[in-house]
């Protein structure tokens, strides 16, 4: 009833119905006979069996219902474009439907929206059968600084906005879709407005998809072009269709000119008998006047052959077959017209009536010679239908309401993501976020960096990486679960954002954290190129194809099935051309090929043994680093003339390394260029105690030795203070937070840590206070130029 909200109509007693200018192209000429009348459904009336409408009503207003066994679903069409095939139609009868989409491509809904494409609607019209996708009109709206909102301005076809707002509401709160913070509807005179405030951390694109996939934002037309044809169901395409409707109208004029012929002629018939009157009054006013009543007045003047005269051209012109002039030149009055002379008034009979007379006879003779031309020519019919339609156009055809947009199919959500690269960043609380990379590095110039971000207690910055919106994230926890995500779903922020609590974001139990995060670029049809290697707190390590971790459910995969007490350490992508390095917290460190691990083809082993424990012991980090081969004697040349170029302090309590290869030559001279090799493939490993002491070694200092050893001393056990709580490589720019068992946090740079050989003890990196411990000891990802900050 016109209400886009569902209300109900005003009682019946209360309607008052006016036609709109169009309609009254569809009733034209319903009077002249131009179709079939029928009883009504009472037989007290009669009713056309069809209007005699001027365009294809049923194409453009559309129909719908259900009778019995079939059912008829036809979408309205834009006036202008349907007209305009109807003509093209009429010009080269030879078209097909192919030819008459390119005029008409697909329906027009009177509630605008956007038609998603032209797949759809080419089937209906090409089959008779098909469907079409509707979609809401939106734009995003900045609402006030830093806000967003979704804004409806037109709503799909037959769609009741009233229930559209509570159907997104309830998916709103059922989260379903996330990020819809308030649904207003602003709607009023001047045209629809649904406002959708998103929330603050919520992409607009990834809301507004789910928008169209859980709501009646966007539906489907289902249609089904079958009509009634001589009153046997038909599925009609597109040019049966425009043939029927011309055929029609082919007939309606036929029919209408065939009455207006017949109109003229009886016209005509009475003139002429009222000009022989005229030419002949004193004769007529005699005969009128010799008779004694009416009746015998009209059969008087019906049976004398009256001179025609001047009259018989007009008869001539007239053509009427059923009351010709007779071949003397005289004329037998019929009695409509011996009763038209009666009625004669007196004023007809001076010159100016006659005149009239005649100069009426000629205009209806002119016409009935027109109406008998266009009865014997088609080609007349098919111009007048023509002008008919170009009427119609010009005066009601508008603008296409519904937009039709190019669509290959369902979208997923990320299809409305663009491809930009991102700064992802996680602290040591938690929390993570991603920043463009273009704003990062903007931001970046003013000064501040990283240290601005509104971080809770020192809640400092532990991995920092750039990967794009569309790069796959792997999060692997420290009970063995593995979590995938696209990097465009994590909360976008600003620098200075602390960004969204990782639990919040993936279904991670309470008690167990995230072991390691590992950006993917490679797409996952690459990923069985790619290994990825896992440590457990047990001393066990184990290595997959990535490929096996392509198929991650929204709740998570079990990536390693681990005894209980037993965690994930770490997970890390290495290559054959990689080393593994387990650490574990008496300070014992192994150093082995990533070849030493066979690729496993399950999830549920926990591998094999990578470092053999001792008792009580536990893994406490594991790191992957380059594969360099050297001898013990080339290490030890190494060694000697980095600690001198470093600067390292004389090391006066180092004891004898038991574990230390044998130097054959203790006076190898190691070349500038192998040197310089051996420079470029070292890493900086760092070593924290429980008790605040540190160090630096270098990588060369950890001999390549097989799996499953107990390793090399990582720092010396009288001399390393506590048990070993981390270790693993960094750079001089790195800065590393310490934090302890009573709370307190440290920030140090690496550069002011000791360079130190493997067996040697560390020096004071924290001073711990009376039964305080280092408990953990994370990366900062800050540095102090932007561009290695973004590399990095």
């Amino acid at each position: 009833f016109g209400s886009m909200d569902g209300d109900n109509a005003a009682a019946m007693r209360y309607t008052e119905v006016r036609m709109d200018k169009p309609a009254a192209f569809l009733l034209a000429d319903i009077e002249k006979e131009t179709v079939d009348f029928q009883d009504n459904y009472d037989g007290k009336d009669r009713e056309p069996t069809v209007l005699p409408a001027r365009f294809p009503n049923m194409l453009v207003n559309g129909a719908g219902g259900i009778a019995v066994g079939m059912a008829t679903n036809i979408p309205p069409h834009n006036l202008g474009e349907v007209i305009d095939a109807t003509l093209a139609l009429i010009d080269d009868p030879d078209l097909g439907s192919e030819d008459l989409i390119r005029y008409i491509p697909g329906p027009d809904f009177p509630t605008g929206g956007l038609m998603l494409g032209r797949s759809g609607a080419r089937k209906a019209y090409l089959e008779g059968r098909g469907s079409v996708i509707i979609r809401a009109r939106t734009r995003t709206e900045e609402i006030r600084k830093d806000r967003y909102a979704i804004v409806i301005d037109e709503v799909p076809y037959q769609v009741n906005k009233a229930t559209m707002i509570e159907k997104i509401a309830e998916a709103a709160r059922e989260k379903r879709i996330e990020g819809i913070a308030h649904v207003q509807d602003e709607s009023d005179r001047n045209g629809v407005r649904v406002v959708i405030e998103l929330k603050r951390d919520a992409t607009a694109e990834v809301v507004l998809n789910q928008l169209f996939r859980f709501t009646p934002m966007q539906t489907y037309f289902g249609c089904n072009m079958l009509a009634l044809n001589g009153g046997r169901p038909e599925q009609l395409t597109l040019h049966r269709f425009l043939s029927l409707f011309i055929t029609f109208r082919e007939e309606v004029v036929a029919r209408r000119t065939a009455f207006d012929l017949r109109k003229a002629r009886e016209r005509a018939h009475v003139l002429c008998g009222l000009a022989v009157a005229v030419s002949n009054v004193d004769e007529v006013v005699a005969t009128i006047r010799a008779s004694t009543d009416a009746a015998e007045a009209r059969v008087r003047l019906m049976e004398r052959r009256w001179p025609a005269g001047d009259i018989l051209p007009y008869i001539a012109l007239i053509d009427d077959p059923t009351h010709p002039a007779n071949e003397d030149g005289t004329y037998n009055l019929s009695e409509v017209q011996a009763r038209a002379i009666l009625d004669l008034r007196l004023q007809r009979l001076t010159q100016l009536g006659v005149k009239e007379v005649t100069d009426e006879l000629q205009d209806l003779a002119g016409k009935i010679k027109d109406y008998l031309a266009i009865l014997a020519s088609r080609e007349r019919i098919m111009q007048i239908i023509s002008d008919e339609l170009r009427e119609v156009r010009e005066l009601f055809a508008v603008p296409r309401r519904t937009e039709i947009v190019d669509w290959s199919g369902d979208m997923e959500d990320e299809d409305l993501i663009e491809r930009e690269d991102m700064v992802v960043t996680v602290t040591q609380g938690g929390y993570i976020k991603r920043t463009a990379l273009a704003d990062f590095r903007a931001q970046k110039r003013g000064g501040k960096g990283l240290s601005g971000m509104a971080t809770k207690d020192e809640d400092v910055v532990t991995t920092l990486f750039v990967a794009n919106t569309h790069t796959q994230l792997l999060f692997f926890t420290t009970s063995g679960m593995v979590y995938k995500l696209k990097t465009w779903r994590l909360p976008l922020g600003g620098r200075t954002s602390k960004g969204k609590a990782i639990v919040n974001i993936l279904p991670i139990p309470t008690g167990v954290s995230v072991a390691a995060i590992m950006p993917v670029d490679r797409p996952e049809e690459d990923w069985d190129d790619l290994q990825i290697v896992f440590a457990t707190s047990a001393g066990d390590v184990r290595r997959n194809a990535l490929s096996d971790f392509t198929n991650v459910m929204r709740n998570g995969k079990i990536a390693m099935d681990l005894p209980e007490g037993v965690e994930l350490v770490n997970a890390r992508i290495a290559s054959d051309e990689e080393d593994v390095m387990l650490v574990t917290d008496s300070g014992r460190a192994i150093r082995f090929p990533t070849t030493e691990v066979r690729v496993f083809k399950g999830r549920k082993s926990t591998g094999v043994r990578g470092v053999r424990l001792l008792n009580g012991d536990r893994v406490v980090s594991m790191s992957v680093i380059r594969h360099f081969e050297a001898t013990p004697d080339e290490r030890a040349a190494f060694l000697k003339r980095f600690r001198s170029e470093f600067g390292a302090e004389p090391e006066e309590e180092t004891i004898a390394d038991p574990d230390a290869d044998p130097v054959v030559n203790a006076e190898t001279h190691l070349s500038d260029a192998r040197y310089q090799e051996m420079l470029a493939a070292q890493d900086l490993i760092l070593t924290i105690t429980a008790r605040g002491t540190g160090k630096l070694s270098s990588s060369h200092d950890y001999p390549v030795r097989g799996r499953g050893g107990m390793g090399v001393t990582a720092i010396e056990k009288s001399m390393r203070g506590g048990a070993l709580v981390a270790s693993f490589p960094v750079t001089r720019e790195d800065q590393i937070m310490l934090a302890t068992s009573t709370g307190q946090s440290i920030r140090v740079p690496v550069k002011g840590i000791s360079f130190r050989s493997r067996s040697a003890g560390g020096v004071k990196v924290f001073n711990t206070g009376a039964g305080e411990e280092v408990v953990s000891v994370a990366w900062i990802a800050e540095q102090a130029d932007e561009d290695e900050t973004a590399e990095s």
